[in-house]
């Protein structure tokens, strides 16, 4: 992260889909390989400098602490990834001071991590997160575990 800021990084972006299954299905006819750090209800794909994931419509919108079909969600989330809760803490005062509007302050999440979300001046949510399950290489690109074999 850069001095009491947030680093220009993008680390996962999340579709909000109708079917997990349905559209992991398609994302691997496409020929990507999803990580073992998949779930039923969550998929993750290992792109180049970027993860994409794949999770319910209406999870994400709760999970953002939105309404699903109110309040402009797209269903789609950017997510931040830092090394600490701390830092979590820090990115979104930043970005509060910035002019973001935070949308779900920082808490414990469900998946063992920490996390809160904030909205552009156009409405987009980014999701500002510590995973204590993942790493980053050298460049502080977000890494996943290898391929479901």
């Amino acid at each position: 992260m850069t001095e009491g800021g947030l680093s220009p990084r993008l680390s996962i972006v999340t579709l909000g889909v109708a079917n997990v299954a349905k559209s992991r299905a398609f994302y691997e006819s496409l020929g990507w390989r999803p990580s073992s750090a998949s779930q039923e209800q969550i998929v993750f794909f290992q792109l180049s400098g970027v993860v994409l994931a794949l999770f319910d419509r209406n999870h994400l919108a709760d999970d953002a602490t939105v309404a699903p079909a109110g309040d402009g969600f797209r269903a789609v989330t950017l997510a931040h990834n830092v090394a600490s809760e701390a830092e979590v803490d820090a990115a979104l005062a930043h970005v509060e001071r910035c002019g973001a509007r935070i949308v779900k302050p920082a808490a414990k999440v469900f998946w063992g991590g920490y996390s809160g979300y904030f909205a552009d001046p156009d409405g987009h949510l980014w999701e500002v997160a510590f995973n204590p399950f993942i790493s980053f290489d050298e460049a502080g690109r977000l890494v996943l575990p290898g391929p479901v074999v």
